[in-house]
């Protein structure tokens, strides 16, 4: 295989905050440059906050606005690499470098009402532009490519399906850290907990999850609920729902977690509760799952494909639905115990390393002018 020069917008890369989006990005540029064999061109917008793997040519190229059509574009115009990627959805409008970019869900499609106007429809334009542009697609999920063909008229022959992984240091956390999280929360001593990961967003259904909780609060005076993310768009008020269901007190928002306090969020947890309206892939599924805790989600969008027969599912517009998961995960250990093993080797086939093997795959084909198709490491399980 010639050497190639591949370009990379890490924009959304080794930075200090970090949603999937960002955790996607980072861990799969990290391997990609480590791995060798090509020469990376990381392409900022401002100086990342941690360091990027020895190696890459890090190009810090700032813009106040429109960074990706503006900036980026004459960069690449004034030094074209074989191939650029794109891990978060939004290619050059012009260019002439053939293009590789990531779309994680059409979220902004599937609940226009969930998201701001602006963002929607930027999204939304630039999509459909590249379902019908870009070199290649990738998907993180087998239901994100069927939405990308059914919404956007992309070529399901132009899509690689490329589930995301788990880092090693999801794995279960040893009691300290587990304490220390809990002592962080302000969890009472001997109480069980619930949580959920991700950012507080009107398709998270998280008043619905809080309304479900309140059902079966009284059953089980020990548990609570614990919602890690930081505030999104839309109603965010975690609260306010507590209050208006009648559990203020047992419902606890943890803002924004780092990396670091997740494994011991999670292996605390007595199961993850994941109850969202769509969901392109569904990070914290797999990573609770890493950590051996149960799980229970939503029977919709990728997440059934992700969970496969490891999760309780339930459906996310039943709240009665909802409270029943919530009441058998609290009463049933033997259903806990079955859930963490299946979870435990669920969790053992997404792994970063296969993520990015088989995003190497995609772009070579296309840096070298060959059609791109799913490669060793790519999947499609459902």
């Amino acid at each position: 295989m010639p050497r190639l020069t591949i370009a990379i917008d890490a924009s959304r890369a080794f930075g200090a905050r970090r949603t999937g989006t960002e955790r996607y990005s980072t861990a799969v540029i990290r391997r990609l440059v480590e791995d060798g064999g090509h020469a990376y061109r990381l392409y900022f917008r401002a100086a990342p906050v941690e360091a990027p793997p020895a190696g890459a040519d890090i190009r810090v190229v700032p813009a106040r606005r429109l960074w990706t059509h503006t900036r980026l574009a004459m960069e690449l115009a004034l030094d074209p690499p074989d191939v650029l990627f794109v891990p978060a959805h939004v290619l050059p409008l012009v260019t002439r470098t053939p293009g590789v970019v990531t779309v994680h869900d059409l979220g902004f499609l599937a609940f226009p009402q969930a998201h701001p106007r602006p963002q929607r429809l930027y999204l939304a334009w630039t999509t459909r532009r590249h379902a019908r542009r870009a070199a290649h697609i990738i998907a993180d999920s087998a239901a994100t490519r069927d939405d990308l063909v059914r919404r956007c008229g992309a070529d399901a022959g132009r899509i690689t399906v490329i589930h995301l992984g788990v880092e090693p240091a999801m794995r279960p956390a040893p009691p300290d850290r587990v304490a220390a999280v809990r002592a962080s929360l302000g969890l009472p001593v001997g109480s069980r907990y619930l949580a959920h990961v991700g950012t507080l967003q009107p398709r998270k259904n998280l008043p619905r999850l809080v309304a479900a909780f309140a059902r079966v609060a009284a059953d089980h005076p020990d548990l609570h609920l614990v919602l890690a993310g930081m505030a999104g768009w839309g109603d965010s008020d975690a609260a306010g729902w507590a209050a208006r269901a009648g559990v203020a007190g047992r419902v606890h928002p943890a803002g924004f977690l780092p990396d670091r306090d997740l494994p011991a969020l999670y292996t605390g947890a007595l199961a993850l509760v994941m109850p969202s309206l769509y969901e392109g892939f569904g990070l914290p599924v797999v990573e609770a799952m890493a950590c051996g805790t149960p799980v229970a989600c939503s029977a919709t969008s990728s997440l059934p494909e992700i969970a496969g027969d490891a999760a309780l599912l339930f459906d996310p517009l039943d709240e009665a639905a909802i409270a029943a998961a919530i009441g058998r995960l609290a009463s049933d250990a033997a259903l806990r115990a079955a859930l963490s093993a299946a979870g435990t080797a669920r969790a053992a086939c997404f792994t970063w390393d296969r993520c990015a093997r088989a995003t190497r795959a995609v772009l070579e084909a296309v840096g070298g002018g060959r059609p791109a198709r799913a490669a060793p490491g790519a999947d499609d399980r459902r």
